[in-house]
C-alpha cells in the first residue's frame, strides 16, 4: 500500500492536491451562498406568530438555530466528558 506522502502532486485524487485547496473553499462557500440566496424572496409563516414571536420567520432562522443548537450540544457533552471521566487506571484498580 502505497502512502499519500510519498506520492507526487500529479499522482494525487484530485481533491487532495494542494492546488485544488483553494477551488474547494470557493466553491464551497458559492454553494452555501446560493443556497441561501432563496431564503431572500421566500415569505416565512412562523409557528408563534399569534403570540407576536417572529423570531422563526426570519430568513436563515434554521440554519443558524440548528448550527447554535449543535455547538451548544458539543459544549455540553465536553463538560458532561469533564463531570464523568474517571480514572486512567479505572479498570486495572
Amino acid at each position: 500500500m502505497t502512502d499519500q506522502s510519498t506520492k507526487s502532486s500529479s499522482q494525487l485524487h484530485w481533491l487532495y492536491r494542494p492546488e485544488n485547496r483553494p477551488k474547494l473553499w470557493r466553491g464551497l462557500w458559492l454553494v452555501l451562498a446560493l443556497s441561501l440566496l432563496p431564503e431572500l424572496f421566500m415569505h416565512h409563516h412562523g409557528n408563534l406568530e399569534s403570540q407576536g414571536v417572529t423570531l422563526d420567520s426570519s430568513p436563515g432562522f434554521y440554519g443558524w438555530y440548528g448550527l447554535i443548537a449543535c455547538a451548544l450540544m458539543v459544549i455540553v457533552a465536553k463538560g458532561l466528558g469533564f463531570l464523568l471521566k474517571r480514572k486512567d487506571s479505572y479498570y486495572h484498580d
